[in-house]
């Protein structure tokens, strides 16, 4: 009886310490790793399973949700998000070229190659060398839009290293996949404005445009996101170089055919900016992975969607995590 007692205490309190443990508001530390200087946070126990977390493009490491993030390291997972090179509090310290970025998305429509300061593979360098600065030989990667790029190299560079991938709203970069319509890239590409109250509104607008049309979004939720983002760290020049960085990038079918990395691939029905068929291309051409299609998700972590967002990278994560235990409190 005594026993039941003592075990019944320590589940009650288990919900306790993992809130603890979990703590988002753990400081932000930097990491020189070759010719950057990268920003990350480490939630959880450095024993745990490593999780790294890849943002997309011009996003920063508080673009991941707090508690979607928490939610990832009550399962057990020591989670890593940092800002890529060239945004947030993250630096590259390379010669920065004059960029004629509508000259060089004109030269992507038309088929011809792109000139970039540095490539996606130069970025999966990037967190992999993070990685060794942590310490950290083996790792669960979980990549979201131009993240699931970078994370696509990442394993195809080290596949001894990534026990997992999570691709999330993603592509391959194969020519012929639907595109986003010009209104939608404008809208991506406007990074500049004379003023901050500009630069928010421009942000709220592409905020909104990835938004699903399910959801009914709040503009001055919008305005405050866009205003917490701002206020970290603004630097348009950089999300610029990040998107030659994808507009240089040739398919990438022949990489993926290479992974044998167990792979989950999740993807919205709705998503503006990379149409459904991108994921669906994706995990075609990886070997024995899973897709995950999710009703009305489109371009952006929205607050109805995180549930089942999380409801599709939990048993994959748990499935793969290595060291046999199940959420290991």
């Amino acid at each position: 009886m005594r026993g039941l007692i003592l075990l019944a205490a320590l589940l009650c309190g288990l919900p306790v310490f993992a809130a603890q443990r979990c703590d988002v508001e753990v400081p932000t530390h930097t990491a020189d790793v070759g010719e950057v200087r990268l920003a990350y946070q480490s939630i959880g126990r450095d024993s745990d399973p490593a999780l790294l977390l890849v943002m997309g493009l011009g996003g920063q490491l508080i673009h991941w949700p707090d508690e979607v993030v928490a939610r990832l390291c009550e399962q057990g997972f020591r989670v890593i998000r940092f800002d890529n090179r060239d945004v947030g509090l993250s630096a590259w310290a390379g010669n920065a070229p004059e960029i004629n970025l509508t000259y060089e998305a004109l030269r992507y429509r038309l088929g011809l190659s792109v000139a970039a300061p540095y490539g996606l593979r130069d970025m999966a360098k990037d967190a992999l060398g993070l990685l060794d600065a942590l310490a950290v030989r083996e790792v669960h990667v979980l990549g979201a839009s131009m993240g699931g790029m970078i994370a696509q190299h990442m394993a195809d560079l080290a596949p001894e290293r990534v026990q997992s991938l999570t691709l999330i709203m993603t592509s391959s970069g194969a020519q012929g996949l639907p595109a986003p319509s010009s209104a939608l890239l404008s809208l991506l590409a406007k990074r500049e404005a004379p003023n901050r109250a500009i630069a928010l509104e421009q942000q709220a607008d592409l905020l909104a445009a990835l938004g699903s049309p399910a959801v009914s979004d709040d503009r001055q939720l919008l305005l405050q996101q866009a205003q917490i983002a701002y206020d970290r760290a603004f630097n348009p020049e950089g999300v610029q170089r990040q998107l030659l960085a994808i507009l240089a990038e040739p398919s990438r079918v022949e990489l993926l055919n290479r992974l044998r990395v167990p792979t989950l691939v999740v993807h919205g029905t709705a998503d503006p900016l990379l149409p459904v068929m991108h994921g669906v291309h994706v995990a075609a051409h990886i070997k024995n992975s899973e897709l995950r299609l999710i009703p009305g998700l489109a371009h952006r972590f929205q607050e109805a969607f995180k549930e089942p967002l999380l409801a599709a990278v939990l048993p994959h994560l748990q499935a793969h995590r290595g060291d046999g235990q199940w959420a290991r409190l």
